[in-house]
C-alpha cells in the first residue's frame, strides 16, 4: 500500500528539508512519489533539485484563476459569493505537476492578502485536490504543510498514514509541536510522530523530553553543509550525507510504524 504521510512544524525547523530527503528515498526504491508543497512559503521543489528556471514553470493550483472559477463557479479574491464546496480535481495533478528523478512536484499556493481566509474558492479547490491525492491516488504522497493544519479537514486527515513533526532543539518549537499534535488528534490523523532536526551532540535527550508524549522517530544532526547546499541550490540528498542517513533512519522506523 502507498504511504501517505504529512509533515508540519514552525517555520525554519527544516521541514521542507525532511519531506525532500524522505521523497528521495522512497523514489530510490522504486516508488512512485508525489511531493505536494502545501506550504504558502513554497521551497520544497528547490529542496529537491528542481532548477530555478524550471520551478518558474510549476503553477501554484491557488493561484489558477481560471481554473478556481471553472472548478468552484466563484470568483477567486472576491468576498461574499457561493461556491462549490467539494469540485471536480481528478484531472487536475497530471495536468500542473513536474517530474523530475521519479519524483512528482506538485505546489497547492496559498491565498494571499490580508482578510483573505479560508472560506474562499481557492481553498476550497485545494483542500479537494489534497483529499484526492490521500484518498484516491495510488501515489506515495508526501505533503509539506505549513506550520498549522489548514488544509487538512476531517476527512482529508483519515487518509493520512502519519504526520509527521518536526523540532528543533527550543521552547517555541515544542510548542507548536503539541499544538498540532493536539490538532491533529483532534481530526483524527491516526499517528502523530515527531522527528527532531538541527541537533548538536548532547541535544537529544533534550528533545525526546520537549516532545513530551509524541513518539519520537529519530533525530537528524545539525549539519553546516545544509546552509551551503541551500546557498548552492543544491539538494540535500546531494550535499549532506549526515542528513540523508539520519533521515533513512527515520524512514526505516517509519515503515515499521505504517502498513504497506
Amino acid at each position: 500500500m502507498p504511504l501517505k504521510l504529512a509533515i508540519s512544524g514552525k517555520g525554519g525547523v527544516g521541514k521542507t528539508t525532511l519531506a525532500a530527503l524522505l521523497c528521495h528515498l522512497y523514489a530510490r526504491e522504486g516508488r512512485r512519489v508525489l511531493a505536494v508543497d502545501a506550504d504558502p512559503d513554497a521551497n520544497l521543489g528547490s529542496a529537491l533539485g528542481v532548477a530555478p528556471q524550471e520551478l518558474q514553470r510549476v503553477a501554484p493550483i491557488a493561484g489558477l484563476s481560471d481554473l478556481v472559477r471553472e472548478r468552484t463557479g466563484a470568483e477567486p479574491g472576491r468576498p461574499g459569493q457561493f461556491f462549490l464546496l467539494n469540485p471536480r480535481v481528478d484531472d487536475i495533478p497530471e495536468r500542473f505537476w513536474l517530474e523530475r528523478g521519479g519524483i512528482r512536484l506538485l505546489v497547492m499556493g496559498g491565498v494571499k492578502g490580508g482578510g483573505g481566509g479560508c472560506a474562499c474558492p481557492e481553498n476550497a479547490l485545494v483542500q479537494a485536490l489534497l483529499r484526492h491525492l490521500l484518498l484516491e491516488r495510488s501515489d506515495t504522497v508526501i505533503v509539506d504543510l505549513e506550520a498549522g493544519l489548514e488544509h487538512l479537514g476531517r476527512g482529508t486527515a483519515r487518509g493520512v498514514d502519519a504526520l509527521l513533526v518536526v523540532v528543533e532543539p527550543g521552547r517555541r518549537s515544542f510548542q507548536t509541536a503539541a499544538s498540532v499534535f493536539r490538532l491533529a488528534s483532534d481530526l483524527g490523523v491516526p499517528r502523530v510522530m515527531a522527528v527532531g532536526n538541527k541537533a548538536r551532540p548532547g541535544e537529544e535527550e533534550a528533545i525526546r523530553k520537549g516532545v513530551g508524549d509524541i513518539p519520537l522517530l529519530g533525530v537528524l544532526p545539525f549539519d553546516p553543509e545544509a546552509a551551503r547546499a541551500d546557498l548552492e541550490g543544491l539538494p540535500p540528498h546531494q550535499a549532506c550525507p549526515a542528513l540523508l542517513r539520519a533521515a533513512a533512519e527515520v524512514k526505516s522506523r517509519l515503515d515499521q510504524s505504517c502498513p504497506g
